[in-house]
């Protein structure tokens, strides 16, 4: 069953059961089980108003849903937004929330202060800690410590809000269409990124670009008008005759050079 799975890959995972999010009336999501796993990319996709951004919106305290979403033991559902925070699950948005003004190095230490107690600037302690050395080596920004978030390419902020995650400890992390406006290049180094960090996180991936599904997802959650339409690997995503009908031909296209 699901649970042998989960602890064969990892210790952590997020179990949504019969999640609905009315607004006034309009289910936006309505009945919908998923479970995340520790380990494995997991792909959220479907068509524009499937529902991905409110379920990850519920996930997070931004709006009210009903059901459960179980982590450590945890409803995220009964919990206020900075208490999820607390519990280590973050997400990016789709435009990229940095302070452009401030520093890359600022941006990530502000973001580990979230975590610490006492919240105290970088340049009051005069050294910079581990865990925001090691995110920017892994995001890859190490060169660009000192330059304001506001010059950087679309891609690199992108990378900067996977470190503020990282820096904050998040095991959970939903990216909300990160490789959106990237350059193939881009893209490649971000799928690469996730392969260096998944191995101890859930990591969930709202995403529009196939191609980029295709090269990355381990698991794949297809969500239409609300509910869950399909689940499985690409190969079974791309098989599925419902999808394909949704996707009306474009699923098709990707399968048909995969």
């Amino acid at each position: 069953g699901g649970r042998m799975t989960a602890s064969f890959l990892g210790e952590d995972y997020l179990e949504v059961r019969g999640l609905t999010v009315d607004f006034d009336g309009f289910k936006a999501i309505s009945g919908v089980d998923v479970t995340f796993l520790q380990g494995r990319l997991h792909f959220l996709i479907g068509p524009n108003g499937a529902g991905k951004t409110t379920l990850v919106d519920a996930l997070t305290g931004l709006v009210h849903g009903t059901g459960t979403a179980g982590f450590r033991g945890q409803d995220l559902l009964s919990m206020k937004s900075h208490k999820i925070v607390r519990l280590g699950i973050g997400r990016t948005f789709q435009t990229a929330t940095v302070f452009e003004q401030l520093t890359v190095l600022q941006n990530l230490d502000i973001a580990a202060g979230l975590h610490r107690r006492a919240p105290q600037m970088l340049l009051a302690r005069g050294k910079v800690p581990e865990r925001v050395t090691e995110a920017l080596e892994t995001i890859g920004l190490t060169a660009l410590a000192d330059r304001p978030a506001g010059f950087l390419a679309h891609g690199q902020r992108q990378w900067l809000e996977v470190g503020m995650l990282l820096v904050q400890d998040a095991s959970v992390m939903f990216l909300d269409e990160t490789v959106a406006g990237m350059s193939a290049e881009e893209r490649e180094e971000t799928g690469d990124l996730l392969k260096r960090i998944m191995a101890d996180r859930t990591i969930i991936v709202i995403e529009h670009d196939m191609e980029f599904m295709r090269r990355y997802a381990d698991f794949v959650t297809v969500l239409h008008a609300g509910t869950v339409l399909a689940e499985g690997t690409v190969a079974q995503i791309q098989a599925d005759p419902e999808v394909q009908s949704v996707y009306l031909g474009t699923v098709t296209e990707v399968a048909a050079d995969a």
